[in-house]
């Protein structure tokens, strides 16, 4: 820097002595007042232009000059008045670039004006390349300029900014000039300051004039299309219009949606476009939460927001909008916050902004005001055409018909269920639903999730509140993640859940589940109260005897059926082979290890499974079951894990897997031979680590499953061939149980005859109550190559095919007209005895493999275990077709 200002006192000191005559001085004196009456006369930059331009160059040479201003923060200095015409570098590739810049008060070049705190000047050559030196000395040099005369504008005695005065002519610069200009430099400063509170005295006028004839134009908005025109003229006058966007603030208090918008001319998709209009916004995003919290517009570099983490998809939009800068200001309504403006600019006028967001801020609070007066007239009409609706009402169907009448009239509004307290005051059960709600319920029955007692946690929580509770879906499908009926109304699309108890005279008649995106708490309460009425007229209306007639009846089916599928009782078998087997599951029943159930097919592997199921702590919850051998190998990983939304072609909504269902419960593995491999090596992760990831998905989801596995293959000897991996054989063969053939157990055959004969006679209407002692006989010498489901079908028919009381015809396969059977005489290996059972079961189906009537339906195996069978036992067409 001492360098730098030495050079200064170098071409200060070659400047031209003149003797300082009388003459000389009367001279001088003459120009600084001619001077200084222009200078007094200087109300804005085209008059300080002028001086420049025309005054002082008539006296003195130089090519041309700029002022330039020091920021508030004294770190940098920026133009602030340009002599364009004379200016020789306005041609130059980089002066627009120079004109909005900013250069840093840093370096020697500037460092030694601020230290000389006079005129100080310069060779172009010495400085230009010094450190820190600004790029316009040489862009100056590169068009003629040799030397530059900087001098300290000050005001207050703090130096504000600098006048550069350049010239061509090295030497020009005379002792005189310079010391004119330092006469000068004072009333210059003194003019550059007036400039400046001159035109921000102009520019608050203007904006307070312009603000008025705004706030008149928002003033006699009454809706949201003329907030739109409104807020869009305002922007327009100001020169703001590069698109606008309100997002109001949504009921719930974490999300907004977009109210009023005018996207500009910016280039933008239609999908994007629609996101932008239709889509929801989290408040809490890293972003708009501090627009909210912030008592001025806050401008907003979007590149910047992207690399500090801000990752809401709106930021994507706007980047591929070509939009650099955004400016957001929180609109509200005194201390109630109404939303957020944004604005598409690249420089902001914060205080013009803040001005203009009260002005909308305030216009936007008389829209919603007017809209929710409306709104509540709808509303009062609505209800009042409801309670014309209900007032009709009789029976549950004429219910049903007004309810969904009367809510299609809602805009995103959905009855999910209704559900009434039966007699006992502790059961619920469904009134009505909404079919297309649970059209695709696969295995898992939606309806039966909710249905049950009133001790539930949700139902206890909705029939101890005053009205009613909103739930919020995506919340509740983490907190209960296994709920199908929770799963069910994620897939709506809908956010809200309001559910209310059904109430008359204060007694608790059952629970309403609506699904919204709209909260309207009073219109949907309006609607709860007008359902209660009608559900009390119509308990009243309704035959009570035939009612309860009809849930008992139903009350014993659901306790039969539930009785069949996991009685432990219901396994037949009193043999020492069978005794065995009930050892083995009494014990392994009460731990959580995993059980390997192996034995022919229809052996009854599964009934097995339930048996270890009902009698283990796992009991209350459902036993999940999977055949593995009837999906195809691309659909095996995501039944297992699930998939999120979009994971692959054809994932148009999240999953959830078998292994998750089954969290704190049994998953039932059935046909595990049957497993691709590449399957198997993810199968044995989830078993060893207990936890998964959904395809797709990003989280890893702990599970506590308790695995039982089946399988009518030799594991050992599939091992063995690389059909089977090893480590997952060691992890599953913890406890196995292997089941005997019932050819084995030819004790069991008689009672298993005459369980199945017994409950299929029920289940048909038939009265078939006794087999004869010839049937009996064949029974036991039948070598039974499908084990316990092929006699189970076998009765079946026979029940079916019987004309009286006692079956005395039994229509075994292949049966001789003496009556033996064929495979009671047949000498062979137990692989022929099953290649010729399968070939004669083909031949009597016709050749009919699949479906209804199929070989498969007879051999009680599923379609692809046969065609794994006919493989592997070398079975061809010609075999079983050549008749």
């Amino acid at each position: 820097m001492k360098e730098n200002i030495q050079n200064g006192r170098e071409a200060q000191e070659a400047l031209p002595k003149n003797p300082e005559t009388s003459e000389f001085l009367e001279k001088q004196r003459k120009i600084l007042l001619d001077l200084s009456d222009d200078i007094t006369q200087i109300r804005d930059k085209n008059d300080l232009i002028a001086l420049f331009s025309s005054r002082i160059k008539s006296r003195f040479y130089f090519k041309h000059t700029i002022v330039t201003l020091i920021d508030p923060e004294r770190t940098s200095y920026r133009p602030f008045l340009l002599d364009p015409k004379s200016s020789p570098i306005q041609t130059h590739p980089i002066y627009a670039t120079l004109v909005d810049s900013d250069f840093p008060l840093s370096g020697p070049f500037i460092e030694g004006v601020l230290d000389a705190g006079k005129p100080v000047l310069y060779w172009m050559e010495d400085v230009m390349d010094l450190p820190g030196s600004p790029t316009f000395l040489r862009v100056n040099y590169e068009r003629g300029i040799r030397e530059i005369l900087m001098t300290p504008l000050k005001s207050k005695n703090e130096i504000i900014g600098f006048l550069h005065m350049y010239t061509d002519r090295p030497g020009s610069f005379t002792e005189e000039f310079v010391g004119i200009i330092e006469s000068i430099a004072p009333q210059i400063s003194s003019a550059v300051t007036n400039i400046i509170k001159n035109e921000q005295i102009r520019e608050k006028e203007w904006i307070n004039e312009v603000l008025l004839e705004c706030s008149i134009g928002l003033a006699a908005v009454r809706n949201r299309q003329e907030l739109v025109d409104a807020v869009r003229t305002t922007l327009v006058r100001f020169n703001l219009m590069r698109g606008f966007s309100i997002r109001r603030i949504n009921p719930d208090g974490q999300t907004m949606n977009t109210y009023a918008y005018d996207l500009g001319v910016n280039q933008i998709s239609d999908e994007d476009r629609i996101e932008l209009t239709q889509g929801q916004f989290p408040i809490s995003d890293g972003l708009q939460n501090r627009v909210l919290d912030s008592a001025i517009p806050l401008q907003v570099n979007i590149d910047a927001e992207v690399s500090r983490g801000v990752t809401s998809w709106y930021i994507w939009i706007w980047q591929r909008m070509g939009l650099k800068t955004m400016v957001g200001i929180a609109l509200r309504n005194g201390d109630l916050k109404l939303g957020v403006l944004w604005l598409g600019i690249e420089q902001a006028n914060l205080t013009l902004l803040q001005a203009i967001g009260s002005q909308i801020s305030v216009a936007m609070s008389n829209v919603l005001a007017a809209e929710e007066i409306i709104e509540r007239e709808q509303e009062k009409s609505f209800l009042l055409g409801f309670s014309n609706e209900i007032s009709r009402v009789r029976t549950k169907e004429d219910l049903k018909n007004a309810v969904f009448k009367v809510l299609s009239r809602v805009q995103n509004v959905r009855l999910a269920l209704i559900n009434l307290i039966a007699d006992d005051n502790f059961t619920l059960e469904p009134l009505m639903h909404d079919k297309t709600l649970f059209e695709n319920a696969g295995q898992l029955d939606a309806l039966a999730a909710v249905s049950g007692s009133v001790d539930k946690p949700i139902t206890a929580r909705i029939l101890a509140s005053e009205d009613r509770v909103i739930l919020n879906v995506e919340k509740e499908l983490t907190t209960c993640p296994d709920n199908p009926f929770v799963e069910h109304w994620a897939k709506t699309g809908l956010q809200y859940i309001f559910a209310a108890p059904l109430r008359s005279a204060q007694a608790d008649l059952g629970t309403l589940w609506l699904l919204t995106d709209n909260l309207k708490s009073e219109l949907l309460q309006g609607i709860c109260s007008q359902i209660s009425t009608a559900v009390a007229n119509i308990q009243a209306n309704e035959k009570i005897l035939a009612y309860k007639r009809m849930l008992e009846m139903e009350n014993s089916q659901l306790k039969e059926q539930i009785k069949q599928t996991y009685n432990f009782n219901e396994i037949v078998g009193s043999g020492p082979e069978m005794q065995q087997v009930y050892e083995l599951i009494s014990l392994v029943a009460e731990s959580n290890s995993t059980v390997l159930v192996t034995g022919e097919t229809g052996t009854g592997k599964e009934l097995i499974a339930r048996a270890i199921h009902s009698t283990s702590p796992r009991k209350d919850k459902l036993m999940i079951k999977i055949n593995c051998a009837a999906l195809p190998a691309n659909l095996i990983e995501s039944e297992l894990f699930g998939h999120e939304k979009g994971a692959f072609t054809g994932a148009l909504e999240r999953r959830i897997g078998k292994f998750e269902l089954a969290d704190h419960s049994t998953l039932f593995l059935d046909e595990i031979g049957e497993m691709p491999l590449e399957a198997q090596v993810k199968l044995l992760r989830v078993l060893q680590e207990q936890e998964l990831e959904r395809i797709g998905g990003k989280t890893t989801i702990k599970v506590n499953v308790r695995i039982i596995a089946a399988t009518n293959r030799n594991l050992e000897e599939e091992v063995k061939a690389g059909r089977f991996r090893s480590d997952l054989y060691y992890r599953l063969n913890v406890f196995p149980i292997h089941l005997p053939p019932l050819r084995d157990r030819r004790d069991d055959i008689v009672p298993l005859a005459h369980l199945f004969v017994d409950r299929y006679s029920k289940a048909t209407g038939r009265k078939v109550k006794k087999i004869s002692p010839k049937v009996l006989h064949e029974l036991t010498s039948y070598p039974w190559p499908g084990n316990v489901r092929e006699l189970e079908h076998l009765m079946e028919r026979c029940v079916l095919l019987s004309t009286g009381p006692m079956i005395r015809e039994v229509y075994l396969p292949n049966k001789k007209a003496n009556g033996i059977s064929q495979f009671a005489t047949m000498v062979g290996t137990l692989e022929d005895v099953e290649r010729a059972h399968i070939i004669e079961t083909i031949k009597r189906c016709g050749g009919k493999l699949a479906g209804r009537g199929g070989a498969a339906e007879y051999l009680g195996m599923p379609a692809t275990t046969l065609h794994s069978k006919i493989k592997k036992l070398g079975i061809t067409k010609r075999q079983y077709l050549a008749d």
